[in-house]
């Protein structure tokens, strides 16, 4: 069995000042840690649970098979904040039929970014009888 101690997503971005001006100013993720020194240098940023890094570069965008998931407490608010901060919406907050409330955003390399509200009377936060 593999003890995972801690867990982070790797992305390699094709102008990293300008996905670190993404995920810092825009999104408006804290920062855990940064390494390294140049324009290439590491960031990494908190996601809960997890943590994402931008580091190092490269000549083509991450696969579009790669996603981030990020849940938030509240995604109308999340949703005004990111329009202000003048990110692009690429599909608004609506209600799915699996429950979940979800809004779409792309990081500067088209990387989608699915932002969720769990509602109070989800399954993944609430489950009558147990």
């Amino acid at each position: 069995m593999v003890h995972v101690l801690s867990s982070r997503t790797l992305l390699r971005p094709t102008d990293p000042e300008r996905s670190r001006e993404f995920y810092q100013r825009q999104l408006g993720l804290p920062v855990y840690r940064e390494f390294g020194t140049g324009p290439e240098r590491g960031t990494v940023y908190f996601l809960g649970g997890g943590f994402l890094e931008v580091s190092g570069r490269s000549e083509t965008p991450p696969s579009p098979a790669v996603r981030l998931w990020l849940q938030v407490a509240d995604l109308a608010e999340t949703h005004r904040e990111l329009v202000e901060r003048g990110v692009e919406v690429v599909r608004p907050p609506l209600k799915e039929p699996w429950g979940l409330v979800e809004m779409w955003v792309a990081d500067p390399d088209g990387v989608p970014i699915v932002l969720v509200e769990v509602p109070a009377d989800h399954p993944l936060r609430y489950r009558p009888g147990i």
